[in-house]
């Protein structure tokens, strides 16, 4: 572990500028990705959630960084219960979903985590925005999760804000 790049996490904050130092930290040396995998994925870690943000940040632009460790993501998503590495971690799965080959138990992993972000009542309306968008990127090919997703974003419509109906009226039209 690179205990500098380890303290510029600590250090950092959720300000888009902080983000992206150390983003670039990362793009400008790779060697660092298995480093700041290994800090997102130790929920344990009080700066899981920093390094989870980061992770993000890092994967939008190279998703392939992944491929390598995707068993090892996929194990570690039920772990997460910090919502600010929820919400990172879940778009993630976004970008997976939209671009990178799945096994079918990475499939279900994220499958399955997705439902349950999306039906647990705690969750923040990102993450679950988030779980919405790939499930139904995931229902394309796994035909039984639309008529679940529709189901869940019909009962729960109401419970929520402006922004979760927003995306459950766009997704269900989609599915429709």
């Amino acid at each position: 572990m690179n205990s500098e790049f380890y303290k510029n996490i600590a250090k950092s904050n959720a300000y888009r500028a902080s983000r992206d130092k150390n983003t670039q930290l990362v793009m400008t040396n790779l060697l660092l990705f298995p480093d700041l995998l290994a800090i997102a994925l130790n929920t344990a870690d009080k700066n899981h959630y920093k390094a989870c943000w980061i992770m993000e940040l890092v994967l939008e632009k190279q998703l392939h960084l992944l491929t390598d460790y995707l068993a090892l993501f996929c194990n570690s998503l039920s772990s997460f219960t910090n919502e600010s590495a929820l919400r990172s971690i879940s778009k993630i799965c976004l970008f997976l979903s939209l671009h990178i080959h799945l096994t079918p138990l990475q499939e279900e992993q994220i499958t399955e985590n997705c439902l349950d972000w999306l039906i647990q009542e705690n969750r923040k309306v990102a993450t679950k925005a988030y779980a919405i968008r790939t499930l139904f990127e995931l229902g394309k090919t796994q035909k039984w999760i639309y008529p679940e997703l529709q189901r869940i974003l019909s009962d729960d419509y109401p419970k929520y804000s402006a922004g979760y109906k927003a995306v459950a009226r766009e997704i269900l039209k989609k599915i429709k």
